[in-house]
């Protein structure tokens, strides 16, 4: 069983930075499309980021494309988000998620993961 554990959140100003990790525990880490979502309370859940197993390929959400960058390091079983010039608007509780069994679904669906994190809180205040 995959445990996904996800860590860097915070409470920043807007403009400010964080970056979230998301430490996978296991041996096949490196074989994982990893995805990056988010939901603010009373919205539901979207998608933000998205990651090959090789890194290759990067997927991005219209709303954070130019200021998150999301990368892996498969040596240390993590996938990383890298939140520039926050704004208010990207206050929710975010979530990592592992394609652990191979899906047929878009990378930016949520269906497409099937581990998922607990989730950690980003606060942005204005």
């Amino acid at each position: 069983q995959v445990q996904l554990v996800e860590t860097g959140g915070g409470l920043v100003q807007a403009g400010d930075s964080l970056r979230l990790s998301c430490t996978a525990s296991g041996r096949t880490f490196s074989s994982y499309n990893m995805g990056w979502f988010r939901q603010a309370p009373g919205k539901e859940r979207e998608f933000v980021a998205a990651i090959r197993w090789s890194g290759n390929s990067t997927y991005y959400a219209d709303s954070v494309k130019g200021r998150f960058t999301v990368s892996r390091d498969n040596a240390k079983n993590t996938v990383y988000l890298q939140m520039n010039s926050l704004k208010p608007g990207d206050t929710a509780v975010y979530y990592c998620a592992a394609e652990v069994q191979q899906r047929e679904a878009a990378m930016v669906a949520s269906i497409r993961y099937d581990c998922w994190g607990q989730g950690t809180q980003v606060t942005v205040s204005s």
